[in-house]
């Protein structure tokens, strides 16, 4: 079974096939691309992978290739917060990260959560989803000690 409690989410977009099928994970595909983002540049494959069991995982696939990932840490009731959303830089301007988004918010166990998520380059894409950037400044962030990544 998989981790929304009911059969796999998929969608086509063209020949990109987006699911939530967390067998489909490619560890590897996953691990460059986290660690090649701005945030998860300090993250080790261990730290990563642990993420990964812990939460609600999407990806994107042209063929047996992943090209593109997201992931959801969620208590099931009252928030979720959208991490990870990462595409391969030959593969962006397809909609992959929409699509993505929008494979998220159709999921049955996140639906009428409120749903969190931190950008600093992508603003535009979550405000079309009704993300809305807080001006409180009511969010606060702990960074961990730093990481070393591995080998």
């Amino acid at each position: 079974m998989d981790p929304q409690g009911g059969g796999a989410m998929e969608r086509w977009i063209g020949s990109y096939r987006l699911s939530d099928d967390q067998g489909l994970l490619r560890r590897d595909a996953i691990c460059t691309l986290v660690q090649g983002s701005y945030w998860g540049c300090r993250r080790t494959r261990e730290t990563i992978e642990a993420s990964l069991e812990h939460s609600l995982c999407y990806g994107a696939y042209l063929g047996e290739e992943q090209v593109a990932f997201a992931r959801v840490v969620t208590d099931r009731a009252v928030m979720f917060w959208l991490a990870d959303v990462l595409v391969c830089p030959s593969h962006r301007g397809r909609g992959l990260g929409k699509g993505l988004v929008e494979l998220v918010l159709d999921t049955p166990v996140l639906r009428g959560l409120t749903g969190l998520l931190a950008t600093r380059d992508a603003p535009g894409l979550y405000a079309r989803y009704g993300f809305v950037r807080d001006t409180e400044g009511r969010f606060m962030r702990r960074t961990p000690p730093e990481e070393t990544p591995s080998p």
